[in-house]
């Protein structure tokens, strides 16, 4: 079992960053991938970002590539998601999430792939 914690969201201007943090709790965590996906209003949930349990993979979907970075601390059993150049688009929900074994990227790059799943955290983006 692994529980998830998101924190870090919040209201922010148009073009600027905000960092989501991801604090994971259970002793296999480090064996996990992680994704990050969020939702918004209206909006079928959107898979954005994936790194797999060494850190040294991560997979990010076209929509967000260039501007959002995931990254993890094993050690601090935490994962990041960095934000940049935010649009009045990014505003949603985003949750991080994880899934054990599978086959890297492929089992990884949907909202349905991840079994244990945080709260959410709120990103608000005003124009």
């Amino acid at each position: 079992q692994v529980q998830l914690v998101e924190s870090g969201g919040g209201l922010v201007q148009a073009g600027g960053s905000l960092r989501l943090s991801c604090a994971a709790s259970g002793r296999t965590f480090s064996s996990y991938v992680v994704g990050w996906i969020r939702q918004a209003p209206g909006k079928e949930r959107e898979f954005l970002a994936a790194i797999n349990w060494s850190g040294d993979r991560t997979y990010n979907t076209d929509s967000v590539k260039g501007r959002f970075t995931i990254s993890r601390d094993n050690a601090k059993n935490t994962i990041y998601l960095q934000m940049n150049s935010l649009k009045p688009e990014d505003t949603a929900v985003y949750y991080c999430a994880a899934k054990g074994s599978g086959r890297w990227p492929r089992n990884y790059v949907t909202a349905d792939d991840y079994e244990y799943w945080g709260q959410g955290a709120q990103v608000t983006v005003s124009s």
